[in-house]
């Protein structure tokens, strides 16, 4: 199942930077400007993670999250506050209002997405499993290692990311562009012919054991990653 993460955030660039973030790791995303939307939302539907700031307007996040852990709904929702204060006292408020953990800004994308991890895995291990599996072949995050037929593959670190980010959205085709954002980076020039020869050495590996092509070229659009009909969904 899909992590549903709740970012409660009114600043713009870090709402971009956060929905970019979140959603190359594979995460569903939900938006509230400010803390009265926030706790609407999760009156609707409660998220897995919040991921909250301080300085909400409207409602507070020290606020919402007083009101989170007051719900029996909410009680147990992992939330982690993200904060321009730096005080000692204000972390220690944060922390005795109910959050999980607090980061200040600002933050490094890449621990802010491992605490996440580490907050689901804690409160909620079966939300940060680190195995996928689709057609046959596993991919371990942890181990780093790719099983298919029980046989282990030897992929380079950009296939392991390539496989990994297709494997997360079976069926939809991306275009050269859209997975040199997802596994090089937006900030990184490269050219988009250079996805043509990972994708050829990750699906060279990937038949290495099976003669089932399990990666789709879609002319002119890009590629996929497609199950075998009898496939069941990723768990």
């Amino acid at each position: 199942m899909t992590p549903f993460i709740l970012i409660a955030e009114d600043e713009d660039s870090v709402v971009e930077l956060l929905r970019y973030n979140l959603d190359r790791e594979g995460y569903e995303i939900g938006i509230a400007r400010d803390g009265e939307e926030a706790l609407v939302m999760m009156r609707e539907r409660a998220p897995d993670l919040l991921l909250l700031d301080w300085m909400l307007p409207k409602v507070t996040g020290i606020e919402v999250c007083r009101q989170v852990r007051s719900r029996t709904e909410t009680r147990n929702l992992p939330i982690i506050m993200l904060t321009a204060r730096t005080e000692e006292a204000d972390r220690i408020r944060g922390l005795d209002t109910g959050a999980d953990d607090y980061i200040t800004k600002p933050f490094s994308t890449t621990e802010l997405m491992a605490r996440i991890r580490a907050v689901l895995r804690r409160i909620r291990p079966g939300l940060a499993d680190d195995v996928l599996r689709c057609g046959g072949v596993e991919i371990n995050r942890g181990a780093h290692t790719v099983l298919r037929n029980g046989k282990e593959l030897h992929l380079g670190p950009t296939e392991f990311r390539l496989l990994d980010y297709l494997m997360q959205r079976p069926g939809r085709v991306f275009s050269r562009e859209q997975l040199l954002d997802a596994v090089w980076g937006a900030d990184v020039y490269v050219e988009a012919r250079t996805v043509d020869v990972h994708i050829g050495r990750l699906r060279k590996a990937l038949n290495k054991y099976s003669d089932v092509d399990l990666i789709r070229t879609v002319r002119s659009a890009g590629y996929s990653l497609v199950p075998p009909k009898e496939e069941g969904p990723i768990v």
